[in-house]
């Protein structure tokens, strides 16, 4: 019996395979868990306009991502702290501050999603990378002045 796979199993193949199983296991298993599909023609037309609408969604969002990244490209952030006499700071410069900051130039960012290389403790400029997407990763330049 040929099934079409909803999800991903380990011994038999990947989500939109087309596989062909034992009767028994088809109907006993795969079908009253919802792991597949019988694989008939209606099924496997749905199953290509499912998969032609997912790809032209994720296009759409990748296209969304690259304008967000190259808009958080774009922007510098000066940032002014307390400094000591040789430019360290008292404190450091966090992603929580750079989200903190970055929402004030109008760029929604959650604080998790900015990482830096490690903590500003001093004076000068710096980059911060920001994930916008699992494949598109933004980086943002950052400036810290001493407060006078």
């Amino acid at each position: 019996m040929k099934v079409i796979l909803k999800e991903n199993l380990e011994n038999l193949g990947h989500i939109g395979d087309i596989v062909k199983v034992a009767p028994g296991y088809a109907r006993n298993y795969l079908l009253p868990r919802g792991y597949a599909i019988a694989a008939t023609e209606k099924n496997a037309k749905a199953l290509d306009h499912a998969k032609r609408q997912l790809e032209y969604k994720r296009n759409k969002v990748l296209e969304q991502a690259k304008a967000f990244a190259a808009k958080i490209e774009g922007l510098t952030l000066a940032i002014v702290h307390q400094a000591g006499e040789e430019g360290k700071l008292f404190g450091a410069v966090t992603n929580m501050e750079l989200a903190e900051h970055l929402k004030v130039q109008g760029v929604e960012v959650d604080r998790k999603k900015i990482s830096l290389a490690e903590p500003i403790k001093h004076i000068g400029e710096y980059t911060a990378s920001v994930k916008v997407h699992p494949e598109i990763a933004a980086t943002l330049k950052v400036v810290v002045t001493k407060a006078e």
